[in-house]
């Protein structure tokens, strides 16, 4: 083997072993004919040639660390149960360039036998007195819960993050063909979503389809909490509640955006931006400082759009734990896929494929800082009962339901008022 061939054939054994160390969740299921055809490579055409080829061997064999599928499994448990929502934060000039620096250290309260894992994150199951209790609790509205704006959103943050934990850059590739278009966070599963590729060619990825998307369920965690948060805002019995109810889920996702945690902060903006809340009369109401935080998070989600690498930046906030929006980064990585991948000549482009792969690659990042918050398991469950009480309804059937709303009468007064203008009208033509 000459000197060229042998550092091809090396920097080929780097790839494999990549592939299998870091991506082997994905490719390598337990009954796929890829593993049978993987091995026969490896000990036909590697092993006797080098010997790294029994050290990928013993790879593929070793039992894969179980961190992945556990929060996989986890995920799919949490989404039947449905799950969680938002919190709280400050006030600064919407003018300044955005930098997020803040570090979310452990509260000196928390002791060091509760520092967060994975494990206590997850849901203990109920029984007995316990389910009874939460039967009756998922009946009390959000607005009546005690817990403080920030407790709530450091829950959230730790739903979130057992969510995120369980993805792979892979699963934000070819989103396209999964459904996912921009300002949609949440297609309907009931109709196909499959449409033409993108232009001049889609990514050499494998079609997968959207029921069984990672992508998707992170999308459809989304707009439940964001429909949960709504419903939680429509359904308060006076507007007085409302009012205390829009601020506190301001600072919800104020706080989230402050520790860095946009994907529960964009859930809470859409939320509050969905058009039955946005219609409330409540909204006259708030303070001018609340009215900012609207403003900030808004400038949040233009920041967010506005760079594919923009959390990357600079050495100290890639140490920071870092939830990213999913639906964001999916666009971003989506308009990265545009385009042909190939060359008239059949080669690949790789400028462009080690674009994509940069962006993909924040993933892994942001997965490896975690907040330090202990989990409340019984927050947790009342949010999550309250969100499969919620995160489907009809928002529009539960304003029009309200009389706090004052949805009726406001109608009532715009027809009135579309009608003396028409007379006016007709009066000028006659």
């Amino acid at each position: 083997m000459s000197g060229e061939a042998e550092k091809i054939f090396h920097r080929s054994l780097d790839l494999l072993h990549f592939w299998i160390t870091d991506c082997r969740q994905v490719d390598f299921t337990p009954k796929s004919s890829l593993l049978d055809t993987f091995e026969s490579f490896l000990n036909t055409e590697v092993i006797p040639v080098d010997s790294r080829g029994e050290v990928l061997l013993a790879a593929l064999h070793t039992p894969a660390y179980t961190t992945w599928s556990h929060r996989s499994e986890s995920l799919l448990s949490l989404q039947e149960e449905d799950d969680s929502v938002c919190v709280h934060s400050s006030t600064e000039d919407l003018g300044r360039k955005w930098t997020f620096s803040r570090v979310v250290e452990p509260s000196a309260a928390m002791s060091k036998d509760k520092a967060f894992s994975v494990a206590t994150a997850l849901p203990m199951p109920c029984s007995g007195s316990l389910a009874d209790d939460l039967s009756t609790r998922e009946w009390i509205p959000f607005s009546q819960n005690e817990c403080s704006a920030q407790h709530v959103a450091q829950q959230l943050t730790v739903l979130q993050q057992e969510m995120f934990q369980g993805c792979h850059p892979v699963h934000f590739l070819n989103s396209r063909i999964q459904g996912v278009r921009d300002k949609v966070s949440a297609p309907n599963k009931n109709v196909s979503q499959h449409g033409p590729p993108a232009e001049g060619g889609g990514p050499p990825v494998c079609e997968e389809p959207p029921s069984d998307s990672f992508l998707q369920q992170l999308l459809s965690y989304a707009d439940s909490v964001a429909n949960w948060i709504a419903a939680e805002i429509v359904i308060c019995d006076s507007a007085k509640t409302q009012l205390a109810l829009l601020t506190r889920f301001l600072w919800i996702g104020k706080h989230c955006y402050e520790w860095r945690n946009f994907a529960t902060a964009m859930q809470v903006l859409g939320g509050l931006e969905s058009v039955t809340v946005r219609q409330l009369p409540a909204w006259k109401h708030l303070s001018s400082k609340v009215c900012e935080i609207l403003e900030e998070l808004r400038a949040v989600q233009v920041f967010l759009k506005s760079d594919d690498l923009c959390l990357m930046g600079g050495g100290h906030t890639r140490r920071s734990p870092t939830l990213p929006s999913a639906h964001i980064l999916a666009m971003h990585v989506q308009q990265q896929e545009i385009g042909a991948f190939t060359l008239t000549t059949g080669a690949y482009k790789w400028t462009k494929l080690r674009s994509i792969a940069k962006v993909v690659s924040q993933v892994h990042a942001f997965q490896e800082a975690v907040y330090p918050y202990s989990p409340d398991l019984d927050l947790q469950a009342y949010l999550r009962s309250r969100m499969a009480r919620l995160s489907t309804s009809d928002l529009h059937l539960l304003a029009a339901d309200n009389d706090a709303n004052d949805f009726r009468q406001s109608s009532e007064r715009q027809a009135q008022r579309i009608q003396n203008t028409l007379r006016r009208v007709k009066a000028t033509f006659q």
